[in-house]
């Protein structure tokens, strides 16, 4: 009788596991709710030029299916493509071999590998002076863009010095200790409906801070420093009316900083291209891939026009294992499939364009960047290690 019974229980288990299996890998055809036309942007780098800006886009989850399953739904064209110069990035925390967000950003905006969850800190937990930080010092302008909450891992691993993601209202609190410029994303509740009864927004706009609540606010600050803070935690999905957040926040952004005539450096997440992989919902991760590449539109434009400004994507690491099983590039519709709920532990590509650009080719760890961004401001070497008062 326990024989039989375990036998069965055996079976049913086996069954429940191969269904899982089978609905993670079932397929699945889409087309994009909003495509877009892309212009060709050509840029011959001169040597001899220096960098005075840097705009770098992070596609949080983005690999190189989501790029393509995004190019073909756009039929066959990104922005994206006009990046003459491309790399690829490996994505290790020190305590994972998949990283989340928090450890990928950490090791991009201070060149150290952490724990999965690190803010802004090392493995033991000491501050990590950031290259948000280091580009203040050094008489430059700062920004973050997100459309997720903006204390959320990706941009908190640039301004603030956590031991852990989940922290958000010290993250916010963080902020207050930076001298950044501008600032566009969600995260209201964590700067205005705090545990200590503080409303950080008050403080800001004591600081000098125009303080909005939403993109039409945004959209009327032409000077000054902007603190924008567009919804009660992340804000919608593209295909729920967040309608041009993203690559709006980045044109103002990149309008507000560039009055700085030392320069600036602006970080702009993707954020929603991972909660797609998440949610295995190829639909979700194709149209926050194109509008991400709207965002990248506006990087390029400004940059092409500058000549002084170097432009760089990549992405902390892929999210959802997903493949493409089919398409058709002229209609516009891409076949996928997910292997995993969860990120992966491939490497992920990286694109750069301006001045500058080729210290991006090759493979190497996820920490090069901070050092690549150093040596293309041409800034002095530097300890990233936070000086504690």
């Amino acid at each position: 009788m326990k024989k039989k019974y375990f036998l069965f229980l055996l079976a049913t288990l086996l069954s429940v596991f191969s269904c899982q299996h089978v609905e993670n890998l079932e397929s699945k055809t889409i087309t994009a709710q909003k495509t877009h036309e892309v212009q060709s942007i050509n840029y011959a780098t001169d040597s001899t030029e220096k960098v005075k800006n840097i705009i770098f886009l992070i596609g949080d989850g983005m690999g190189l299916t989501q790029i393509y399953a995004g190019m073909t739904a756009n039929h066959g064209q990104l922005y994206l493509e006009n990046m003459p110069v491309v790399g690829i990035s490996k994505t290790y925390s020190t305590d994972a071999y998949i990283t989340d967000s928090a450890a990928g950003a950490t090791a991009f905006s201070t060149g150290e590998k952490t724990y999965n969850g690190a803010i802004g800190v090392d493995e033991s937990g000491k501050p990590l002076k950031t290259i948000l930080e280091i580009a203040e010092e050094n008489g430059k302008s700062t920004g973050l863009v997100s459309t997720s909450s903006i204390t959320h891992a990706t941009p908190a691993s640039f301004i603030a010095h956590q031991p852990k993601r989940s922290m958000e209202e010290d993250i916010a609190a963080d902020f207050l200790k930076v001298d950044i410029d501008v600032f566009i994303g969600g995260g209201k509740q964590f700067f205005t409906s705090r545990g200590d009864a503080k409303d950080l927004t008050k403080t800001l706009e004591e600081k000098g801070y125009n303080i909005a609540f939403s993109m039409d606010e945004v959209s009327k600050v032409n000077e000054g420093k902007l603190a924008a803070l567009t919804a009660d935690n992340a804000n919608p999905k593209f295909s729920e009316g967040r309608g041009d957040m993203l690559p709006n926040a980045t044109a103002k952004a990149i309008e507000l900083l560039s009055k700085n005539k030392e320069g600036f450096f602006l970080m702009v997440e993707g954020s929603q291209i991972d909660w797609g992989g998440h949610a295995n919902d190829i639909q979700y991760v194709v149209d926050e891939m194109l509008d991400f590449d709207r965002s990248i539109a506006k990087a390029l434009q400004f940059a092409v026009k500058d000549k002084n400004t170097l432009v760089v994507v990549t992405s902390d690491h892929e999210t959802g294992g997903l493949t493409i099983n089919g398409g058709d590039i002229k209609k516009g519709e891409v076949e996928g499939a997910f292997t995993t709920g969860g990120h992966t532990a491939v490497t992920v590509p990286v694109f750069a364009f301006g001045p500058k650009a080729a210290l991006f080719q090759g493979i190497y760890e996820n920490t090069a960047f901070f050092q690549k961004f150093i040596d293309a401001y041409q800034f002095a070497t530097l300890t990233a290690e936070l000086e504690k008062p």
